[in-house]
């Protein structure tokens, strides 16, 4: 059977349901990042203990995607995926009742595990469902439905927490995202060239060596966890910062900090266009350039200034996230899933650990601490592109300069 193509009425129908994919997963993934001052205040913990809400859920998140992902040969891509997304929006509501801060880890937790379902899957889906030659560019459009649901989740968590509680903010969300998960059910064609396989192990244990083998694929994993790790811990403790004299903002004003989130999304497409255009190699040495100049930006005093630091920030690390992952299902060839999910893997690992790591920082150094620690990310991060880009040959229609 052809590929989705675009222009089809299935291109339509599988743009909307992956879009709706992303929104799902980050609207309700990264809702605790702006309460964590809330959190640190109403259960008496400190930054880097409140910062495990969401520190949990993705370092769970990121082993459970290797489970999933095995799991999606063995049940079909699209059931994983649906299962996933309802289980998780039912949980987002569970967690809105916790009675402390033990149980409120235990169900973000919870939620880890379960929402590992679309971030791998939907990548292999694309990788597999889509002509090669578009890849980059329907990838942008995932990556947009995550930026513009990680957006959207933090900015209602902020309002309707000023306005109400953290609680009704979380149970508000939680109900959109099962909404949107009725219409994901309905809108995403089924996978048609995905082979349905008994599950072996063995062999997905292979296929997972086979890839941390392969060190063009373990520069972009690597590469993924410095990346993730460097964009989480800049927004973990931005909140703390921004709540604090000078600036004092509310918890509104600080969830609306996350409108910059658009960055991302008109970066995840339009770069992921021009690497198509341009090659890998050049688009995302550049796009980390802009994250390392938007991280500078944000130590001028001004609000302003901390806002315009973000906004650059954002749109290199959306950018630079949209290519290695597509670069990562063009590298891979066989066992995509395995491949996303190990990307994945280092990807929300450093979430996880880096994200909390960066909380000592804040404590012991501030602001000028917590950049300096992103800083020095970033630099590691440009021999690991090099390390990707030594390719020989031609992969599914892509000639060495496109790397």
């Amino acid at each position: 059977m052809g590929y989705i193509l675009k222009g089809s009425k299935e291109y339509t129908r599988a743009s909307l349901a992956l879009f709706l994919g992303g929104f799902v997963t980050f609207s309700i993934l990264y809702t605790t990042q702006p309460l964590l001052p809330v959190f640190a205040k109403e259960f008496h913990v400190s930054a880097p203990f409140a910062s495990l809400t969401l520190s949990l859920s993705t370092g769970l998140l990121a082993i459970s995607m290797l489970v999933s992902a095995a799991l999606s040969d063995a049940m079909g891509k699209k059931k994983i995926m649906v299962l996933s997304m309802f289980f998780t929006s039912f949980l987002a509501i569970l967690t809105a009742l916790s009675p402390n801060f033990i149980t409120l880890l235990i169900l973000r937790a919870l939620l880890g595990i379960f929402i590992a379902g679309v971030p791998s899957i939907s990548m292999a889906y694309i990788g597999e469902e889509f002509h090669p030659k578009g890849i980059a560019r329907i990838m942008g459009l995932y990556i947009s439905g995550t930026t513009i649901g990680g957006m959207a989740g933090r900015i209602l968590i902020g309002l309707l927490s000023d306005i109400f509680s953290w609680r009704i903010a979380l149970t508000a969300v939680g109900g959109l995202t099962l909404i949107f998960s009725v219409l994901f059910l309905f809108a995403l064609p089924k996978s048609r060239h995905t082979v349905i396989k008994p599950l072996d192990w063995k062999s997905v244990g292979h296929s997972y060596k086979t890839h941390i083998m392969n060190k063009q694929l373990l520069a972009l994993f690597l590469l993924a966890f410095l990346l993730m790790g460097s964009f989480v811990t800049l927004y973990n403790y931005i909140g703390f910062l921004l709540v604090d004299p000078p600036y004092g903002l509310s918890q509104t004003l600080v969830g609306f900090i996350f409108i910059v989130y658009i960055c991302g999304t008109y970066s995840s497409v339009y770069m992921g266009k021009k690497a198509d255009e341009y090659g890998y190699t050049l688009i995302l040495k550049l796009s980390i350039a802009i994250m390392l100049a938007g991280a500078l930006i944000t130590l001028v005093p001004s609000l302003i200034g901390k806002i315009a630091g973000l906004s650059i920030f954002t749109f290199g690390f959306f950018a630079s996230h949209s290519i290695a992952s597509s670069l990562v299902g063009e590298l891979a060839g066989e066992n995509k899933a395995q491949a996303s999910s190990l990307y994945l893997l280092f990807y929300y690992l450093g979430s996880s650990l880096i994200g909390s790591f960066g909380g000592y920082f804040w404590i012991h150094f501030q602001w000028y601490g917590v950049i300096s620690l992103i800083l020095v990310l970033l630099f590691i991060g440009y021999p690991l592109v090099l390390a990707a880009s030594k390719r020989v040959g031609r992969v599914r229609g892509f000639i060495d300069s496109k790397f």
